[in-house]
């Protein structure tokens, strides 16, 4: 008997995976979303690119500071 229930729970499983599957497909296709990820994209390599420039600044102040100091 507790084979039957494991199967019908890996089926329901399955069935509702799938539904959710195509859930997200539908939304993707109808929604439009590739725009704003492009957007969101553009913006955290713009802001990856400032917070290098910044972390790279840092760097120079300190070997600055290092090279007074010895």
């Amino acid at each position: 008997m507790n084979h039957l229930y494991t199967f019908l729970a890996l089926d329901l499983a399955h069935d509702r995976a799938r539904e959710a599957a195509e859930s997200r497909r539908a939304s993707t296709l109808t929604s439009g979303r590739e725009r704003p990820n492009a957007i969101r994209r553009s913006l955290a390599t713009s802001l990856a690119a400032v917070s290098r420039s910044a972390a790279s600044a840092a760097r120079r102040l300190d070997d600055r500071s290092l090279a007074t100091v010895r």
